[in-house]
């Protein structure tokens, strides 16, 4: 793992936290997108060389509307940039790590995504990530 990619927080509404996000950084969110596949649009702010990563629900079968409805707003995952992500799965998973998909599978700001499930990272929902190239 290289360094942090992104933080990633769950919110109810991507334009009210935009506005909120925008505020406490001091300039506005520089990327919005939607990710079908995990039922989500997505909100990007830098801060220095951190990324933030707001995301929102878009339908209530969404990881991310669970994650509300249980915890409510806050952190929801903490995500890290990989060099290669296959190499870094197989590894994780020889060290006893839960995969919670082996495939890597298109995520939000043009990367390759795969989550390590939370029981095995003391609660926390690891996101490990790679650009696509």
């Amino acid at each position: 793992m290289r360094k942090i990619e992104h933080i990633g927080i769950a919110v109810k509404s991507i334009a009210t936290s935009n506005e909120i996000f925008g505020k406490l950084f001091g300039s506005p969110s520089y990327k919005e997108e939607s990710v079908e596949s995990e039922g989500v649009k997505t909100s990007f702010f830098k801060v220095g060389p951190n990324k933030i990563e707001l995301l929102e629900a878009t339908n209530e079968n969404s990881p991310i509307a669970k994650f509300i409805e249980k915890k409510g707003e806050g952190i929801h995952h903490i995500a890290f940039d990989v060099e290669d992500i296959n190499s870094e799965v197989e590894r994780l998973k020889n060290e006893g790590f839960v995969v919670l998909n082996e495939t890597p599978k298109k995520g939000a700001d043009n990367k390759w995504v795969v989550f390590l499930h939370p029981k095995s990272t003391n609660g926390v929902l690891i996101e490990l990530c790679q650009e696509i190239v």
